[in-house]
């Protein structure tokens, strides 16, 4: 098990993988799986900083196609996974969902509850190109903040 880690850890090494790492960690911190980007798009940016707005990109790119993937899985669960007797707080947060439409996917990013929504409007079926485009633009404004912030910060430091 340990040498399955360590290639692993060594087919994902920034310096030698760089964009393809930001990409891969992107896409599957958009899933449902436990992962942030954020370390790889920070780490990426201080070794290389002239690759700031490709790092962007490609992380925008894969953290969007991600949020894309939970769409499809909701939208295939919704033909097998009835609603069911929803509680008061399930229904409030539905109707939410279907009064804002795919503008709420502007909201994909956010921890915890950000690939969740993306998988309900898919179960909602709430239109596929739509939701993608705001995904998109709220992942890219996100790791735009993000890295801002944290490199601000660390001007600010001694």
């Amino acid at each position: 098990m340990d040498a399955l880690v360590q290639t692993a850890l060594h087919l994902l090494a920034l310096p030698e993988y760089g964009l393809t790492t930001v990409f891969l960690v992107s896409f599957i911190s958009a899933t449902l799986l436990p992962l942030g980007s954020e370390p790889a798009v920070l780490g990426m940016i201080k070794l290389n900083p002239a690759q700031y707005w490709a790092v962007i990109f490609v992380a925008t790119a894969g953290n969007t196609l991600g949020g894309a993937l939970d769409w499809w899985m909701g939208y295939g669960a919704s033909k097998f996974a009835p609603l069911g007797k929803p509680t008061s707080a399930h229904l409030r947060a539905l109707t939410w969902l279907q009064k804002r439409g795919p503008k709420a996917c502007l909201l994909g990013w956010l921890p915890v509850v950000g690939d969740p929504l993306c998988s309900v409007a898919g179960w909602l079926r709430l239109p596929f190109w739509p939701c993608v485009g705001y995904m998109l633009v709220g992942k890219f404004v996100r790791y735009v903040v993000m890295t801002d912030a944290f490199f601000g910060v660390l001007r600010l430091l001694p």
